[in-house]
């Protein structure tokens, strides 16, 4: 069983300025060649947490076309939401891009209403998991955390659970907390990027970044450091808890039915 190294980059943002977040982020990644398998960037890496048209991908666009270009420099699959426009509707996408181009692509479930993102958005309708180097890992967005039934690991379906946030400093407790439970709850790794800074709402993000494994311990926290960290996961040592403690064999079944 392949072990799988993952970095999480927790970094401030400029405002719906795509080719700016870009470049500053093609410089903070050059280090990592050849020493991760995956890279996760906060959600809308691109513009900032933004409820306008402005920076909005369409088709094949050059923020997608730089994760295709960083994916393929660092031998590493690299995770991050983008603003995307499709015909009239706007979605909160998240990409996860092999080094080969091809990728996949989640479409933010729950949308933040106290933040007007349902008025702005489309809502997704289909979860999503990408499978790399023997590792089953599900795509989610930020408000997707507090919703346990979205996120629900049915029949151990995946092995780590990705969110990326603009999860504010206010609720900070809140996003370690979830966090925590979901890797608990559902017996993985789970790992949470969020950014640092002020946006233009003069809205403050702590970072608070995690990396934490089955059992809810912490591997990293990245606190409130423009940084980023990498560690390495065990499939061996989470199948081996699985199989020691197999709580998922009790857990309740259930359907989902549309918003």
């Amino acid at each position: 069983m392949a072990n799988l190294r993952v970095s999480l980059v927790q970094t401030d943002l400029v405002w719906e300025n795509p080719s700016a977040n870009c470049a500053q982020l093609e410089e903070k990644l050059a280090a990592l060649g050849g020493s991760t398998d995956v890279v996760v960037l906060p959600e809308m890496f691109a513009t900032g947490f933004s409820m306008s048209e402005t920076g909005a991908e369409i088709g094949k666009g050059p923020a997608l076309q730089w994760m295709q270009v960083q994916s393929n420099r660092l031998g590493a699959l690299v995770i991050g939401s983008l603003k995307v426009k499709q015909q009239n509707s706007f979605y909160n996408r998240l990409y996860a891009v092999h080094p080969d181009g091809s990728y996949s692509s989640y479409d933010k479930r729950h949308l933040f209403r106290m933040g007007g993102e349902h008025e702005f958005y489309q809502s997704g309708d289909q979860q999503v998991i990408v499978s790399y180097k023997g590792w089953n890992i599900a795509l989610f967005i930020c408000y997707d955390l507090r919703f346990p039934v979205w996120s629900r690991n049915v029949s151990m379906a995946y092995d780590a659970a990705i969110y990326v946030a603009n999860w504010p400093a206010p609720r900070a407790n809140a996003w370690r907390t979830l966090l925590q439970a979901r890797a608990i709850e559902n017996l993985t790794f789970v790992v949470g990027v969020n950014r640092v800074g002020t946006d233009a709402n003069e809205l403050a993000y702590s970072g608070d970044s995690l990396l934490v494994d089955f059992k809810g311990d912490l591997l990293l926290d990245l606190k409130s450091a423009d940084q980023i960290l990498t560690s390495e996961l065990s499939l061996e040592s989470l199948a081996e808890f699985r199989a020691k403690f197999p709580a998922h064999l009790d857990a309740d079944s259930f359907s989902l039915s549309s918003l």
